[in-house]
């Protein structure tokens, strides 16, 4: 099965589950700011060594919860994040190179979320899971050393110098796990995060050098949210 059935697949377990209404309902609405700092590197084929590219990521979030089932709090969480997902090679052939790319994104994750714990006043801990999406809104390519020398290039991989990107749209599938303190003034969620890339940044297709070049991408970040609209008239602990 292609990589894009999966994702459409996922796509559809993640909208079944979010619509099923059994629980205690709920209609709370927060929303707030979440920043962090990221770890992110393209999984290539053929391969390139690599060091983590880092940085840091801000955006804004808001979030729905739908209902209460017994001890677990679902809802929805989305965001509009900025970050730099480029890549940095660790180039061991003798030429003294360096190399970096600067791919800087606009992301939109929508994540399922669950959490075991206290509503108010207490914390709680959260699974997040859902689909993620993103645009490319920058390109900058950092060269080092003189002379500039791909003679030497383990498998003479030296195909993503100077080429643009292919696809400037990325999608895939993030998760993360946190842990949530719930105050008079607000949420704060410090959570754990890895993003899986199913879009290749480079053509993969017969006629591409690439078979692979999609992110993959591990954040640690805080979240702030403060409540819009909360449900009247139901029991929270």
């Amino acid at each position: 099965m292609a990589k894009s059935n999966y994702f459409i697949l996922f796509l559809l377990c993640f909208s079944l589950s979010a619509s099923a209404q059994v629980g205690e309902r709920r209609t709370d609405l927060s929303v707030g700011v979440t920043g962090g700092y990221l770890l992110n590197r393209r999984s290539f084929q053929p391969k390139i060594k690599q060091t983590y590219q880092q940085g840091p990521m801000f955006g804004f979030a808001a979030r729905y919860i739908c209902e209460k089932y017994f001890t677990c709090i679902a809802g929805v969480q989305a965001e509009l994040n900025y970050n730099n997902l480029g890549w940095q090679e660790r180039i061991e052939d003798g030429s003294n190179n360096t190399y970096s790319r600067d791919l800087h994104y606009i992301e939109m994750p929508i994540l399922m979320q669950m959490g075991w714990g206290r509503e108010v006043k207490g914390f709680k801990f959260v699974f997040m899971a859902g689909p993620q999406f993103g645009l490319c809104i920058g390109d900058v390519e950092h060269y080092g050393g003189d002379p500039w020398d791909v003679s030497r290039r383990p498998q003479h991989v030296t195909y993503q110098y100077g080429k643009s990107l292919d696809r400037k749209f990325d999608y895939g599938i993030a998760a993360g796990l946190g842990l949530e303190f719930s105050s008079a003034i607000g949420h704060f969620i410090l959570e754990g995060r890895f993003y899986y890339g199913l879009g290749d940044c480079f053509d993969s297709s017969k006629k591409g050098y690439f078979g692979r070049s999609a992110n993959q991408t591990i954040y640690g970040k805080l979240t702030y949210l403060f409540d819009l609209v909360k449900t009247k008239n139901c029991t929270r602990k």
